[in-house]
């Protein structure tokens, strides 16, 4: 596919490059008069099912318990955990020192993306997929800053890989939390059962790279992106306790496990708190709650129980499709408790991260932090062939050696 190259940052506006490599995030100046208006446009999708929570309340009054029911507490908790973890992983440095330490080595442009592309898939399995682009993003724009590396390119791939890689994981995205806390399969069993299809969207993702990106060859200065300091016991507690969350999720511990993180922080460290993403938090309460109750409604239960879910390849579909119009937490929040092969539908859902950018939340943050002009524009263009060859591919594997 040919394509204009991307237009790089410079001159007084261009993020500085020590500010995003340390912090994460890229650095830029807030217009106070209108930070507030470009807040609620940014979170356009809390509003959405927010405002749908709050209009199916309404107009369809239920009992407190259903409301609590719909809320998915224990998965919630287990999401505040995972980021309370993630914040402090973030805020220790070890993830940008490593990641920028091997950049540097690298030579030419094609092998610095498949690098972090590999960089992004696996982190993603770990540390979630929004929290991946939102360690990975900053680097690649500090990277394109000072060399010649496309960098709206390599956010497409970025996100395309934390869908792929993210697959794996039972804590990579937020719809595989959910159905793993939903159905209860030991760790080991759901990241086996999922292996294959992982495994199958990496090498798709790995190959588009490749080709995708050019050969020639790059100059970095090593100096600047792994120079900032790293605190050492921060990354190893912070590594226990994401350890100690997961182990508590799987023994269905979710909500003990996110107090014993929160409270420590609230008394010692506050200020990691209030770096934690309490809006991702709410958007996927609003999701809950709004998904919940809209597949409660007469006309949408008598809709969804005339499909049989119990054909694979309707079910395939349907976690795809659904996937495109609604995103994939959504899909999966609406669909699970019809569908009678949770595994099955976590392949869907997650196969429909890809197409549109709105299929999965990753995509939306990754072309976010990038704001590069065409951005959406482009990454139409590469997910929407991808998702046609990637969806008949994966299942032809899963039903295979599924």
């Amino acid at each position: 596919m040919a394509c204009a190259e991307e237009p790089r940052q410079s001159g007084p506006c261009a993020p500085k490059l020590e500010e995003i490599v340390r912090t994460g995030r890229p650095y830029r100046v807030v217009n106070k008069p209108t930070h507030w208006r470009q807040r609620l446009k940014d979170e356009w999708l809390l509003l959405a099912f927010g405002l749908l929570a709050l209009l199916l309340a309404l107009i369809d009054p239920h009992p407190l318990a259903d409301h609590q029911r719909w809320l998915q507490l224990p998965t919630l908790a287990g999401l505040l955990g995972l980021l309370i973890a993630i914040q402090g992983i973030r805020d220790s440095g070890l993830v940008q020192h490593l990641a920028g330490a091997l950049v540097a080595r690298a030579h030419s442009q094609r092998v610095i993306g498949l690098l972090l592309v590999t960089i992004t898939a696996l982190l993603s399995m770990v540390l979630t997929n929004d929290v991946s682009l939102f360690l990975i993003v900053p680097l690649t724009l500090a990277i394109g800053a000072i060399s010649n590396l496309p960098v709206l390119r390599m956010v497409i791939l970025e996100a395309l890989a934390v869908n792929a890689g993210s697959t794996l994981s039972p804590i990579g995205n937020p719809q595989n939390l959910l159905l793993w806390q939903y159905v209860r399969l030991p760790f080991v069993q759901f990241v086996t059962a999922m292996l294959p299809v992982a495994a199958t969207m990496f090498a798709l993702v790995a190959l588009l790279a490749w080709f995708w990106l050019p050969k020639g060859r790059v100059t970095l200065h090593a100096e600047q992106i792994d120079g900032h300091t790293v605190s050492a016991s921060q990354a190893v507690l912070s590594i226990v306790a994401l350890l100690m969350m997961v182990l508590m999720m799987e023994h269905g511990h979710a909500v003990l496990g996110a107090a014993l993180l929160l409270l420590p922080f609230a008394l010692f460290d506050w200020r990691l708190l209030a770096r934690v993403d309490w809006l991702l938090l709410a958007t996927f309460a609003a999701i809950f709650l709004g998904l919940g109750h809209f597949a409660e409604l007469p006309l949408v239960k008598q809709g969804l129980e005339s499909i049989d879910f119990n054909q694979p390849l309707r079910l395939y579909a349907s976690g795809i499709l659904a996937s495109q119009l609604i995103s994939n937490v959504p899909a999966t929040v609406l669909l699970m408790e019809r569908t009678p092969d949770a595994i099955a539908l976590a392949v869907a859902v997650n196969v429909g991260g890809f197409g549109v950018a709105i299929g999965s939340l990753a995509n939306l943050i990754a072309l976010r932090l990038a704001k590069q002009p065409q951005g959406l524009r482009l990454f139409h263009l590469v997910s929407i062939p991808f998702l046609l060859v990637c969806a008949p591919l994966v299942y032809l594997v899963w039903r295979c050696l599924g």
